[in-house]
C-alpha cells in the first residue's frame, strides 16, 4: 500500500476508543487555546476583517458559525474566516519539530463541518481534530529541508492536508474518497514565500483561512464523488516532489501510524509571536531575573539562530524596524527588545503604538545575529542569547522554551490566556459564557453535540 492510502486508511480505523487519554487531553487544550487566540483576532487580527465581512455579505445556508461575530456562513465560508483569525495573532499552538501549526486550518475547518453536520458529539469531533492535527505534524516531521529554501511557505500548504483530513473523518469517508480529498487539497493549497520578503504584507497572518477553507472544499467535493488520483503525497507531482523536490523520509510519515500522535506534542505559546522567537524570549527573561539590567545598561546582544530561523533577523535594518503587528512578531530584534524593556511579551506589544515604541526600537537597533549551520531543521527551536554591559557578558541557551512538552504550561494558565485573549473579542461575550465554553472545551468527549459550543460563541 502506498504512502497515500496508509494515512487514508488510518483516518476511516481510528475511532475515539483508541486513541490514549493523554492525547485527548492535549487537544482538548488545543481546542481551547485555538478559541482564545481566534476571538482575540477578531478585533487585533490584520486583515481578518475583510474575511469575516466577506463570509459574512455571501448567499447560501447560514449553518456554520463565524467565532466572535452575531454570524453564520456556509460551512466553508466559516472555515475561510475562522482560518483567518486562526493565526493572525501568531499565538496558537505550535509543532516544534515539526515546525508547524497543526491546528490553525484543522480546527476551523472540523468546527465548521461539525456545525453544518448537526449531529456531532464531542468525541467524533475530537477524534477528527486529533486526527488532523497528526497528518500536519508527519508531514512536516518528514521534511529533511526547507521548501522556503524553493520558495514555498511549507506551514498552511501542510495545515490543509489537516483540515482536509478532519474534514473527511466527520463526514466519514471511505479511503478512495479520501484520496480524492487529498487531491483536490494538493490543487489548492499553496502559500509563496514572498510574504516573507513583504514586510507590508499581512499574507503572514490570514495564510490559514486558505487552508480552512481548502479542507472543507476538499471533503465535500470528494463526498459528491470527484475523483482525484491515486497518490497525491508521494506521486511523481505529489505533495513532496512538489514542494520539496523529493527530499522527505517516508519513514516518519507512517511510523507508529495509529499509535503515536503528534498533536499531542504540541507546545503552547505564552508569547504572542512566532514560535522560533520564544527560546530568546525566555533567555533574556532568565537573565533579567538574575540580574536587574535595565536597557541602559545594555551595550549589544547577539542571538545566535538556526539555518531557519535567519528570516528572523534578514534583513536586520528592516526587522530592528518593522512596520506590521506580523512582520514585529517574526523579528527577534524586536521581540528580544520588548521582553528587556517590559520584562513581558502580550498583545498589547504588537499595537501600532508599541510599534513606534522609541524605548523598544533603541533596544532592538543592539540586536546582531549569527547563524549556527549544525542546528538541523528539527532543531530550530533552540536559541542561545548572549547580552553584553560595561562589565559583563551575560549569556543563556535555551533548548525547550517555555510551553514546549518538557517545558509545560498549566491548564490553569491556558484558562487564563484564554479568558484574557477573550476580553478583546470583537463582540462582548459575558464571563459566564466564557466559563461555559471552558467547561465544555476541556470536558469535550463528554459534549452531546458541538453545536452547545458554537452556541456559547
Amino acid at each position: 500500500m502506498n504512502e497515500s492510502a496508509t494515512l487514508a486508511k488510518n483516518i476511516t480505523d481510528i475511532n475515539y476508543d483508541d486513541i490514549p487519554g493523554h492525547v485527548v487531553d492535549t487537544t482538548k487544550k488545543s481546542f481551547l487555546d485555538t478559541l482564545g487566540v481566534t476571538l482575540a483576532a477578531g478585533a487585533l487580527g490584520e486583515g481578518c476583517q475583510a474575511f469575516v465581512d466577506l463570509a459574512r455579505a455571501g448567499d447560501g445556508k447560514k449553518e456554520s458559525t463565524i467565532i466572535g461575530f452575531e454570524a453564520k456562513a456556509p460551512a466553508y465560508m466559516a472555515a475561510f474566516a475562522n482560518g483567518s483569525m486562526a493565526h493572525a495573532l501568531d499565538f496558537e499552538d505550535a509543532h516544534d519539530g515539526a515546525l508547524v501549526h497543526p491546528n490553525a486550518a484543522t480546527i476551523p475547518a472540523a468546527l465548521a463541518v461539525a456545525e453544518s453536520i448537526g449531529n456531532v458529539c464531542g468525541k467524533e469531533f475530537v477524534t477528527a481534530i486529533i486526527l488532523g492535527s497528526d497528518m500536519v505534524c508527519r508531514l512536516g516531521l518528514a521534511l529533511n529541508e526547507n521548501p522556503l529554501e524553493y520558495g514555498w511557505y511549507i506551514p498552511p500548504i501542510l495545515g490543509a492536508f489537516g483540515a482536509t483530513t478532519a474534514v473527511c473523518k466527520l463526514l466519514n469517508l471511505t479511503v478512495e474518497q479520501i484520496l480524492d480529498a487529498f487531491s483536490l487539497t494538493l490543487c489548492q493549497a499553496t502559500c509563496s514565500a514572498e510574504l516573507t520578503h513583504s514586510p507590508h504584507s499581512v499574507v503572514r497572518s490570514i495564510r490559514d483561512a486558505f487552508s480552512a477553507k481548502a479542507g472543507v472544499l476538499s471533503g465535500l467535493l470528494a463526498k459528491q464523488g470527484v475523483t482525484g488520483f491515486n497518490q497525491p503525497i508521494e506521486g511523481k507531482a505529489g505533495l513532496y516532489n512538489l514542494y520539496a523536490r523529493g527530499n522527505y523520509d517516508p519513514t516518519m510519515l507512517t511510523n507508529e501510524l495509529g499509535r503515536t500522535f503528534e498533536g499531542a506534542h504540541v507546545s503552547f505559546k505564552p508569547w504572542p509571536s512566532c514560535r522560533g522567537t520564544h527560546s530568546y524570549i525566555d533567555a533574556v527573561l532568565q537573565i533579567l531575573d538574575a540580574r536587574n539590567l535595565k536597557p541602559g545598561d545594555v551595550g549589544a546582544i547577539k542571538v545566535v539562530v538556526s539555518p531557519v530561523n535567519k528570516m528572523l533577523c534578514e534583513p536586520l535594518e528592516r526587522k530592528q524596524n518593522p512596520v506590521t503587528a506580523i512582520d514585529a512578531k517574526f523579528s527577534l530584534p524586536f521581540v528580544v527588545a520588548t521582553a528587556l524593556r517590559y520584562r513581558r511579551v502580550t498583545l498589547d506589544h504588537f499595537t501600532p503604538q508599541a510599534l513606534a515604541d522609541q524605548d523598544v526600537l533603541k533596544v532592538a537597533r543592539k540586536v546582531t545575529y549569527e547563524i549556527d549551520t549544525g542546528l538541523t531543521l528539527k532543531e530550530a527551536v533552540r536559541g542561545f542569547l548572549q547580552i553584553s554591559t560595561e562589565n559583563e557578558t551575560l549569556s543563556k541557551r535555551v533548548d525547550f522554551p517555555y510551553g514546549h512538552p518538557k517545558n509545560p504550561i498549566s491548564q490553569e494558565a491556558l484558562v487564563l490566556k484564554f479568558m484574557d485573549c477573550a476580553k478583546h473579542s470583537a463582540r462582548k461575550i459575558s464571563k459566564r459564557k466564557l466559563q461555559e465554553v471552558v467547561e465544555l472545551a476541556l470536558n469535550l468527549e463528554q459534549v452531546e453535540n458541538i453545536r452547545e459550543i458554537t452556541k456559547a460563541l
